[in-house]
Parts: structure tokens; C-alpha cells; sequence
């Protein structure tokens, strides 16, 4: 099967997101990327958190708005969350714990990656072991407060090894391999 790839943009300052989950700000730094053509390629599956999934869209009203990557991918998507809807949505599964949102996941995935959205879902995978690269594509603008790439009260250490590091006019984007 294929491996966990937690793919996010960042401002330099470290949030995902701004105040109350505001993604508008990502929306600039949207454009022709190589390296988040490459990254399309290789997904499988999606693994995402019910509040990403419900969340505010950088591609809100461009006619690519709730469209994983702006329509650039499509398939499976796996949606962790606590409360279930009772009205389906295509092409969404939703799941309630994390072990069996990643399984099916995998399995959908293939020998692809599943890729990983939410910071929460995010660490919880790191806590559980099960996520193996963190893609990062980090912009050039500083938010001052939001959703960080990853918080864990208390700290901890999470050892990571460089495997990529790319440049384009509006991001530069480092990929790493958890080892520990």
C-alpha cells in the first residue's frame, strides 16, 4: 500500500490558516506550480478533517470552489469526523476514528499516497505513527495568528529528514520523511 503524505501551504510565520479558519489569504499564492503537479499525480486518496472539509475555500468563487485542489484531482475522500451526516455527499466517506479512515483510505489509495489535509488530523496521525511525509509549500506573507501547521500542547519532538526542496515565484515547497 501506498504512504500518508501531509501536504499544506504555510505562511512564514507557521498558520495554515488565519482567524477562524480564513483560507482568502492562500488565494494569491494559488498559481502554476510544478511541484503541486507532481504532488496531484501522486495522490490516491484523501484523508481529510471534517473542519477542512467544511471549512472556508481559497478557490471560493472562481467556479473551482469545494473541489479538492481547485480540480486539479479527483477521487476517494475520507472525511474523519464525530458527526456522521445523514445526507450522503458523492464521492465522500465520512468515517468516525482514525484507524479505519486510514485503512480505507489506503486501500482506495493504492499504491498511491493518501493525502493528508487538516492540521488536526494531521498530529493525530504523527501521534499515532501512521504518517510518513509532510509536504510543505510555504508563502511569502506572515498571518499573525490562525491554525498552526502543528501544535502540540506541552511540545514534543518530532524528528523529520529533508528528502525535497523546490523554488517558484510564489512558494517554496520542502518535503520531509518523518523518522521518529
Amino acid at each position: 500500500m501506498g504512504k500518508t503524505l501531509y501536504s499544506v501551504t504555510m505562511s512564514l510565520d507557521g498558520f495554515i490558516a488565519g482567524p477562524g479558519g480564513d483560507m482568502s489569504w492562500l488565494t494569491e499564492h494559488l498559481g502554476p506550480d510544478p511541484a503541486v503537479d507532481e504532488l496531484v499525480g501522486e495522490i490516491g486518496a484523501l484523508l481529510v478533517g471534517n473542519r477542512t472539509f467544511r471549512g472556508d475555500d481559497p478557490h471560493r468563487g472562481t467556479g473551482k470552489e469545494e473541489k479538492p485542489f481547485g480540480g486539479a484531482w479527483t477521487g476517494p475522500q475520507f472525511v474523519l469526523t464525530h458527526h456522521i451526516p445523514d445526507t450522503p455527499v458523492p464521492g465522500v466517506t465520512f468515517v468516525d476514528d482514525l484507524g479505519s479512515g486510514v485503512a480505507a483510505a489506503k486501500a482506495a489509495a493504492g499504491e498511491k499516497y493518501v493525502n493528508i489535509l487538516g492540521a488536526d488530523v494531521a498530529r493525530q496521525c504523527l501521534e499515532a505513527g501512521v504518517l510518513d511525509e509532510i509536504l510543505v509549500f510555504v508563502a511569502p506573507v506572515m498571518l499573525g495568528d490562525g491554525v498552526r501547521l502543528f501544535d502540540h500542547p506541552g511540545g514534543t519532538n518530532v524528528r523529520l529528514e529533508r528528502i525535497a526542496l523546490n523554488h517558484v515565484p510564489h512558494a517554496t515547497s520542502i518535503r520531509f520523511r518523518v523518522v521518529g
